[in-house]
């Protein structure tokens, strides 16, 4: 009677660990793939063309055959979208936590329906709005950066309400109340406390909603990408994106060299992931330090 669940329980873990170094295999083959296909095509002139780096980091001078305005274009719409969709989620998220009771709740299921949303429709409303504004209301709205940072802030939405609002209902009740005991207002125990004991799980959200501003495809295609428009002037201008970039080379590619850059690319692409990822866990260090080491 005692032998069985301890069979069962070491064959729950063993096919744990099975599955989870089966997704780091996988993993590990994908990005090595795309390393072996594009680390050759690295170099200077893929990222810079004829134009020297330094003139072009100082932004002296336009960069026409390489990839610099594609990556300053995809630091920026990420950046753009988040800063969008990141106080947006969090109130929302707040809310469907701390004060959202009763038959408001079904809010939430609306919200899983919108994270299934395919990203083409995200794209085609974003598209189908700026031609509605520009015909009645603004005349020189195009599909630009503004209009995609936009579609790609509302395609994201769902994951941050849903992990900041999961993060915070997680919090245990005896720390939920500690602090009303001790005669704090409910705004204050919101941002004194839940806030920063859920800061874990709310960056796991902004992580994953990073990522997924920074290859979607779909959107930016719709709401204002361009294959060679340099690095954006404005809100209101055509921009380059990586994720773009990739999808254009590979499928009009003309020759095994623009292949391999389009391999090159989507290197890049991983370490400008890399860096804004890390740049969220270094904010996410700095923010728990300040609360907890105080």
């Amino acid at each position: 009677m005692v032998r069985a669940p301890r069979l069962r329980d070491r064959a729950l873990i063993a096919f744990s660990w099975f599955s989870g170094l089966g997704l780091l295999a996988i993993f590990a083959v994908v990005i090595g793939f795309l390393l072996a296909r594009g680390w050759s095509s690295l170099r200077p002139e893929l990222i810079f063309g004829d134009t020297p780096p330094v003139q072009a980091l100082l932004f002296r001078q336009q960069v026409f055959d390489g990839l610099f305005p594609a990556i300053i274009g995809t630091l920026s719409l990420v950046l753009l979208a988040m800063t969008i969709a990141v106080p947006l989620g969090l109130a929302a998220g707040i809310y469907m936590a701390e004060y959202c009771r009763g038959s408001a709740r079904r809010l939430g299921l609306f919200f899983d329906i919108l994270a299934g949303v395919p990203s083409i429709v995200i794209g085609l409303f974003g598209l189908s709005l700026t031609i509605f504004l520009h015909r009645h209301f603004f005349g020189r709205l195009y599909p630009c950066l503004l209009v995609s940072a936009l579609a790609l802030a509302f395609l994201v939405l769902p994951y941050l309400i849903r992990s900041t609002q999961t993060a915070l209902e997680e919090i245990p009740r005896t720390v939920r109340l500690s602090a009303p005991a001790l005669g704090a207002s409910r705004l204050q125990n919101i941002f004194l406390v839940l806030l920063p004991r859920s800061l874990k799980g709310i960056s796991s959200g902004i992580l994953l909603a990073t990522g997924r501003c920074a290859e979607d495809t779909a959107v930016i295609m719709l709401t204002g990408v361009v294959a060679s428009a340099g690095i954006p002037r404005s809100l209101l201008g055509s921009y380059e994106a990586l994720p773009f970039y990739i999808y254009y080379i590979s499928s009009q590619y003309g020759s095994r060299q623009e292949l391999q850059n389009g391999f090159g690319a989507a290197v890049i692409l991983l370490f400008v992931c890399a860096l804004l990822f890390t740049a969220a866990l270094v904010v996410r260090h700095r923010l728990a330090k300040r609360f907890f080491h105080r």
